[in-house]
């Protein structure tokens, strides 16, 4: 009788002394986006590709210039069909073609791509829907903030 009250005190403590005393508002399950800019993923159909830091700045002159960039995380290339910003046709240039460790980059130091729409149509601090469109993953559409060309956006131009 000994035994079995030892092993089933044992059993209680083990359990109990070994719960998260955190909860459910654990700080580990607050984690906050860094970035002003949106994410999104899309893997279907055996496609791997992922997009980081997505907004748009409005330039004084009324444009929208896309920032962020493409990832593709499978080993088949991948072409970027088109972009549409705030359901406008962006005019894209420079690097079209999403490779495995060749990421898309728009904007910034290591920027190998533009994407640009004439008339934005929204002001800074709305969001915008941005449209990409693959050859082979196809659509994805995320909700971008637009931001004003000041601080780390202020060298963005059309």
């Amino acid at each position: 009788m000994r035994r079995i009250l030892f092993i089933l005190i044992s059993s209680v403590l083990a359990l109990t002394l070994t719960a998260c005393g955190a909860g459910f508002n654990a700080s580990t399950r607050q984690v906050k986006q860094v970035t002003d800019g949106v994410e999104g993923t899309i893997t279907k159909d055996g496609n791997n590709i992922k997009l980081r830091n997505v907004l748009v700045v409005a330039t004084a002159e009324g444009a929208g210039v896309l920032v962020g960039t493409l990832i593709n995380d499978n080993p088949t290339d991948d072409a970027l069909l088109g972009v549409a910003i705030n359901g406008q046709v962006t005019t894209v240039t420079g690097m079209n073609v999403v490779s495995l460790n060749t990421p898309i980059i728009f904007e910034g130091a290591s920027a190998n791509a533009k994407a640009v729409v004439p008339a934005l149509g929204a002001k800074a601090g709305s969001q915008v829907p941005v449209t990409f469109f693959f050859a082979r993953a196809g659509g994805i559409t995320v909700q971008a903030i637009i931001r004003e060309p000041v601080d780390a956006y202020a060298g963005i131009t059309a």
